[in-house]
């Protein structure tokens, strides 16, 4: 039955090997995981998955060889399977809370939650929000959101509490990162101090204390200076690899985009997906359809902006060198195109790395990217943040 699992990923070209396939089948026979499909995902992928450079393309495998699954309601199951009453019970003594299994109680016991959750699929019609009856959202009853599910299929809840969400691998959405958060940015904000270029411009708003001091010297009356407040003028712009295998690195990108956002009053900022190609954008939320042209952002701002990428550098080498190579859409130039341009429109380029220096020569594209960036790439280090403003200046 996981035969077209199989064949959808050699036609992903994932490079799954029978060796592979037999050690997933083995096991998933095993009974590594039973009632957790979320679990059945992460077992796959460990198994089938070699090189965290085609993660994104397993997603996709995985999505369309199982597409529906999520469609299985609690009341399928229930009617197509003659589940003895003993394994349920033991499988809620495991997942269940004490305040749960009261609540169960409350209802007449596990024989008349089950008579009644069968009932009530079969009369309800349609979705239900609220309430205390119905299987829905935002209610009450012991099915649907945040109830009880001895399968692990989840009835419409956004978060799970089993870790059973089908739909793990098929969301692929992606979120902003958030600029305000404060805890960790204060080293590296000291790191990024390095690039600086003092200017005094905009409205009189900072106190010249030596100059009132001289000023009332001179005339014997208190003569009160002001002057333009100090800024760095420092104009920087900030690419940031966002998804995929960028995901484990988000609360380090997001104390580095704080602080950067806090530190340099010229900043713009713009997401991309793994390599650079002809459109970026700046809400991850409408990245398809609200896309910046990365000639624009090229024509826009000028060479004596500091330009920083961010990303893992992780990826196949087909998405920086070939046109076509992009795992999500279709690019008519390759990625290494679009980054030399960005070098020869940026001359102070630096790109900033989250995976540790010493892992860097087992992936062939960090090295790729390393040669088209000229060496000039650092880690997410304090170190490595400082040497890369260094770089910059």
């Amino acid at each position: 039955m996981f035969l077209p699992f199989f064949e959808n990923l050699r036609e992903a070209r994932i490079p799954v090997s029978l060796r592979e396939f037999l050690t997933f089948l083995e096991a998933v026979k095993s009974g590594l995981v039973t009632y957790d499909i979320e679990g059945f995902y992460y077992l796959a992928r460990a198994a089938m998955v070699k090189d965290e450079r085609h993660i994104d393309r397993f997603d996709q495998a995985f999505s369309k060889t199982f597409q529906g699954l999520e469609e299985i309601s609690l009341g399928d199951v229930l009617e197509a399977v003659d589940i003895p009453s003993d394994w349920l019970e033991k499988l809620a003594e495991k997942h269940l809370s004490e305040e749960e299994r009261a609540e169960i109680e409350s209802l007449g016991g596990f024989d008349k939650l089950m008579e009644t959750l069968k009932e009530r699929l079969k009369e309800q019609e349609g979705r239900h929000q609220g309430g205390n009856k119905w299987i829905g959202t935002a209610g009450t009853s012991p099915f649907g959101a945040y109830g009880y599910n001895p399968e692990g299929v989840r009835i419409g809840q956004k978060e799970s509490r089993h870790k059973s969400a089908v739909k793990v691998w098929d969301k692929r959405e992606f979120k902003n990162l958030d600029g305000d958060v404060e805890l960790g940015t204060r080293n590296i904000k000291v790191a990024l101090k390095r690039l600086r270029r003092w200017a005094r411009d905009g409205a009189h708003e900072e106190l010249d204390l030596n100059g009132t001091i001289r000023a009332t010297a001179e005339h014997g009356y208190l003569d009160v200076k002001t002057r333009p407040e100090r800024r760095n003028a420092v104009k920087v712009l900030l690419f940031l690899d966002i998804g995929g295998s960028m995901d484990p690195h988000i609360k380090l990108v997001e104390e580095l985009f704080s602080a950067a956002k806090s530190e340099f009053k010229h900043f713009e900022h713009f997401y991309f997906h793994n390599c650079l190609y002809e459109g970026v954008w700046k809400d991850n939320a409408r990245r398809w359809d609200q896309q910046t042209p990365t000639w624009e952002v090229l024509r826009t701002y000028g060479s004596d902006y500091k330009c920083i990428f961010v990303g893992d550098a992780s990826m196949s080498p087909y998405e920086i060198a070939y046109a076509g190579g992009a795992n999500e859409h279709w690019n008519a130039e390759a990625g290494q195109v679009w980054l030399e341009r960005a070098r020869a429109q940026w001359a102070n380029t630096v790109w900033i790395n989250p995976v540790p220096e010493k892992y860097w020569g087992y992936t062939h594209s960090i090295g790729m990217i390393r040669e088209i960036f000229e060496d000039q790439m650092v880690p997410m280090t304090l170190d490595g943040i400082t040497r890369g403003m260094r770089a910059l200046i």
